[in-house]
């Protein structure tokens, strides 16, 4: 994901090379975790492992029982993915704190201290939800947990790539009409994906093959109250991309709001498509991948607006080679200049 860049913050020499990686790495596996974790729910293997810590009692792999089938293994699979995901989030606190310096530094710790709270709370939870039997409003929680850990590792990609903090000097901000419309289409944005969770808690993949857990609600109903949130989303979107391509100051914002737009509307046809199809699970997997990518584009677009623009950014490399050229042709003149001060007059 390639951001507006300004000053990346400085590092030490050795190991911090690093130090990209993991940041990086922190948001793929934090997504990653999302569609592991969905899965385990659409596969019905919620209760594979019947207690947590341990996957059975006095045990904490699975049990090699015939009629089990898969659940147990997709659900360790996943327990041992959210280990993986905790080790990553503190080695990005570590790395943070050993090798980045400069003005960015104390913001990139406090964000990766919330992703190490966040992932050991997600640990807890997700106890709590396989002792109270899948019940819909924990594994809602817990997804909506992992939404906001996406946001999380998204802002530290953020500034980790050098974009200048909201306020820099450097920057021009945004029109406050613009900044309204960003900060209203992030509320209606945060609407759709909790809708989203109503209509899957609603729906028949519950996590639990042999007892499903719903909530009350029609799933027909709020599947059409989602899709009515998300066209009102999906016109804010519009309305943000018609604002950044308008306006002049506003051409660096132009690509995340773009890509927000594309994922937007791959994201309202593949709902379309796996609610007339019978919300199948590859489909249904593929909608919790596209939820997860919109969150963190999303995330991009509005911090990117709230940040401010940079001045003629999309022609910064050109106005730059302008002035090399400019340079060269300088010190051409006063080579000719000099040559012709010692030249010999006849």
């Amino acid at each position: 994901m390639a951001l507006t860049a300004g000053t990346r913050p400085t590092l030490d020499h050795g190991p911090s090379k690093w130090l990209g990686g993991i940041v990086v790495a922190n948001l793929v596996v934090q997504i990653l975790i999302v569609v592991t974790g969905g899965l385990v729910r659409l596969t019905g293997s919620g209760l594979g492992c019947s207690t947590w810590p341990q996957c059975e009692p006095g045990s904490y792999t699975p049990t090699l029982r015939p009629e089990d089938g898969i659940h147990p293994y997709v659900e360790f699979g996943n327990r041992l993915l959210g280990i993986l995901v905790g080790l990553v989030a503190l080695a990005l606190v570590y790395a943070l704190w050993r090798w980045a310096r400069g003005p960015s530094r104390r913001r990139l710790l406090w964000l990766a201290c919330g992703v190490v709270v966040g992932t050991l709370a997600q640990g807890v939870l997700g106890g709590i939800t396989v002792r109270m039997e899948l019940h819909p409003g924990t594994v809602m929680a817990h997804f909506l947990i992992s939404v906001a850990l996406i946001v999380l590792s998204t802002l530290v990609v953020y500034l980790w790539r050098g974009a200048d903090p909201p306020g820099s000097a450097e920057r021009i901000p945004a029109p406050p009409v613009m900044r309204a419309v960003g900060a209203v289409t992030a509320l209606v944005g945060t609407g759709v994906i909790v809708l989203g969770t109503v209509v899957t808690g609603s729906g028949p993949h519950s996590g639990d093959a042999e007892q499903p857990a719903r909530l009350g609600f029609d799933p027909r109903t709020v599947s059409w109250l989602h899709a009515d949130a998300v066209m009102l989303f999906v016109g804010l979107v519009v309305a943000m991309v018609l604002a950044t391509s308008v306006l002049a100051d506003a051409r660096s914002l132009r690509r995340p709001w773009r890509l927000v737009l594309t994922i937007s509307l791959l994201q309202g046809l593949l709902g379309y498509v796996q609610y007339f199809a019978g919300v199948p699970v590859p489909l249904v997997s593929l909608h919790m991948l596209g939820a997860c990518l919109l969150a963190s584009s999303l995330t991009w677009a509005v911090v990117a607006v709230f940040a401010g623009s940079l001045p003629g950014s999309d022609h910064r490399h050109e106005e730059q080679r302008v002035d090399r050229d400019a340079e060269e042709e300088q010190g051409q003149i006063a080579d000719r200049e000099v040559e012709q001060a010692h030249r010999p007059q006849i």
